[in-house]
């Protein structure tokens, strides 16, 4: 009997899509035939695949009105948000922008007579790209584009959660005029995953997704010394200062929190507020948290839909249970239909009176539940933020930039924001620390990530 892959809507339960499991004689000649076509794209000029790139995000923007309702079908977020094409078209372009000088070989600092010698960014060779199902086609294309611009070639296994994603990848790459094998999307299983990894065949890995799933991939890897883009989980924070403009940090960080149910890599999942603005900013944001209208994603006035499975809407009602037993308040206590144990529905949540001894400040959420905790100083305010086992992005909420640059200083996450959160800049590089991961997406650095040095030392006067 063949082996599927089910995704199951969080809209109704039923089965949106159904696709065959990959066989292994099927993974071994996509792999050979990504091999085989990565010799041949390494030597397309960089302007030229650059040109296919482009052509691929024409082709899915094209898709827009069936990509919509089917990212609604497959992971439950509202079609009144659109696709994620604006981000999909930003990050596309620039790194297509900058590759031309981003992958230009490096002359050497110290010329010296008879001698050329520089450093050259050679292609990784088959990167494979494991891609989450919360922000489908953003975080899939941060590896994809930049791989394939380096000289790649890429071989896609998506989340069984958004298992048509791949597809639309493909069916814009193939009207594109890609080449055959340059890119390739492949329905696996976790066994066979870990066993392509653990291979020797595939050269560079990116995985956006759990810690647990992050280890299980660097041990699958062990001994092949490929290279591995590792972006984890995150309990990201906010501090906000007394001279913060109140409005527009509520009115952000309500939406950094809460945005896609709370389902985003970099979503606000904890706020430290100084004394002095604390009981406004709590008021404000307990506001505008009500604003929510939680239902059926399919319909426009829906502001969030369902979580993608049921177990995560549990796992923030456990949470919930878990700190108000220990003394923490809840502010909002929406009445959602179908918001119940087992259901992916779920109304959004402020916690007040909250600590770091329960588990909704400490580990991820990843869903509509955020902790808002009052401090008295700068000090206590990063001694919290960096109380974490996760560090990808932290903002901080003030009108004083060299402030704001002094604190982002002493906090330990990849990316410091101001006056802003939840976005990914592809200027900027995007890497975490601590279990949020390792390696470096986007941005020029994100190239140096995908292609590896090598160095060439010419005597030409002899």
């Amino acid at each position: 009997m063949t082996e599927t892959v089910k995704l199951k809507s969080p809209i109704d339960g039923s089965i949106y899509a159904e696709r065959p499991v990959a066989t292994d004689v099927q993974v071994s000649a996509a792999v050979e035939r990504a091999r085989a076509a990565q010799a041949d794209w390494a030597q397309v000029p960089i302007a030229r695949r650059g040109q296919y790139m482009l052509a691929m995000l024409e082709n899915l923007v094209a898709m827009t009105d069936e990509i919509v309702p089917e990212i609604a079908w497959q992971m439950g977020r509202p079609v009144r948000y659109g696709g994620e094409f604006g981000g999909v078209k930003e990050r596309t372009q620039y790194m297509v922008e900058i590759a031309e000088k981003a992958l230009a070989p490096m002359p050497a600092s110290n010329p010296k007579d008879g001698f050329r010698r520089y450093v050259k960014k050679d292609p990784l060779g088959v990167v494979m790209v494991i891609a989450p199902w919360n922000y489908p086609y953003l975080t899939a294309v941060n590896t994809i584009v930049p791989a394939l611009m380096a000289g790649s070639t890429v071989i896609l296994k998506h989340a069984a959660q958004t298992l048509l994603v791949g597809e639309r990848f493909a069916q814009a790459f193939e009207k594109a005029g890609l080449p055959k094998g340059v890119f390739q999307n492949v329905v696996l299983n976790h066994a066979q995953t870990e066993k392509l990894l653990g291979s020797g065949k595939i050269d560079h890995v990116n995985f956006t997704g759990s810690v647990g799933g992050g280890r299980a991939i660097e041990k699958a890897a062990a001994g092949t010394f490929m290279t591995l883009g590792l972006e984890l989980g995150g309990k990201d924070p906010a501090y906000v200062l007394p001279d913060a403009k109140i409005e527009h940090a509520v009115a952000n960080l309500v939406d950094g929190a809460f945005f896609n149910s709370g389902q985003c890599c970099c979503g606000i999942e904890r706020v430290y507020v100084h004394e002095k603005v604390y009981d406004q900013f709590v008021d404000g944001f307990i506001a505008e948290t009500k604003n929510y209208v939680v239902g059926n994603p399919l319909e426009q006035a829906t502001t969030m839909g369902p979580m993608a499975q049921a177990r995560f809407a549990d796992l923030i009602r456990e949470q919930k249970a878990e700190a108000l037993r220990k003394g923490a308040k809840a502010h909002v206590n929406m009445k959602v239909d179908k918001d119940a144990a087992g259901s992916p529905y779920i109304a959004p949540e402020v916690l007040t009176n909250v600590d770091h001894q329960m588990s909704v400040m400490r580990e991820e959420s990843f869903g509509p539940i955020v902790g808002i905790m009052k401090v008295r100083n700068d000090e206590e305010a990063i001694a919290l933020m960096n109380d974490s086992p996760y560090g990808l992005t932290a903002s901080i909420w003030t009108t004083d930039t060299e402030h704001a640059i002094a604190l982002g200083d002493r906090v330990e996450t990849g990316t410091v924001f101001m006056n802003r959160c939840d976005y990914l800049d592809p200027a900027l590089v995007w890497t975490g620390v601590k279990d949020t991961g390792k390696g470096a997406g986007l941005s020029q650095i994100g190239y140096d990530n995908l292609t590896r040095p090598k160095s060439y030392h010419l005597r030409e006067a002899i």
